[in-house]
């Protein structure tokens, strides 16, 4: 639990600082190589979800992202001896929670302390690859932690550690001291 907070803390405060990085230095649509040909840095406010889809349904993205960081903690303090799930929840904890604290704290919501458009913050993209969207580091912990998660799952490593195929073996252990008994 404590590694899944850790990585949590670790995700949401890197997505943060580099967001206010660039706000501060960027203007938007403002856009410089880092690797010249692959990754750019380009300051994109986004109000919907990838690709900007659904801009206008902003409020459901808050419900759904507050939604998943509520499972992931949930699922993060049942946690038994896996680290690699303490990994994959904790990064999946934070880079949720780092979209969440645009769409609750930046504009357009809370703007001059109204509440009318609360929870309906743009969410600061800074990444950019020739022919895909832009995004932010809390988007990478995301799917980074989405594809860990589900390989554990598909590779049968259960959340307190034990792999599926302990489990049926303790299973049926249990079944054939039943029947002798």
């Amino acid at each position: 639990m404590l590694l899944a907070a850790g990585v949590a803390v670790f995700a949401l405060l890197l997505d943060q600082v580099v967001k206010i990085w660039v706000e501060t230095t960027m203007t938007r649509a403002d856009e410089f190589e880092v690797i010249p040909g692959l990754v750019y840095w380009r300051y994109h406010l986004n109000p919907g979800a990838a690709f900007s889809m659904g801009t206008e349904y902003t409020w459901v993205f808050t419900i759904i992202q507050a939604t998943v960081l509520t499972f992931a903690v949930i699922y993060a303090l049942r946690l038994g001896g896996s680290w690699l799930w303490a990994l994959g929840l904790g990064g999946l904890a934070g880079g949720v929670a780092g979209n969440l604290t645009d769409r609750l704290f930046r504009a357009p919501s809370l703007v001059d302390g109204s509440f009318e458009q609360f929870g309906q913050g743009h969410v600061v993209d800074m990444i950019a690859v020739p022919n895909f969207a832009v995004f932010n580091v809390a988007d990478s912990f995301i799917v980074c932690s989405i594809i860990g998660l589900c390989a554990m799952m598909l590779f049968g490593l259960n959340i307190d550690g034990t792999r599926e195929s302990q489990k049926k073996t303790k299973s049926s252990d249990d079944d054939s001291e039943e029947v002798t008994q």
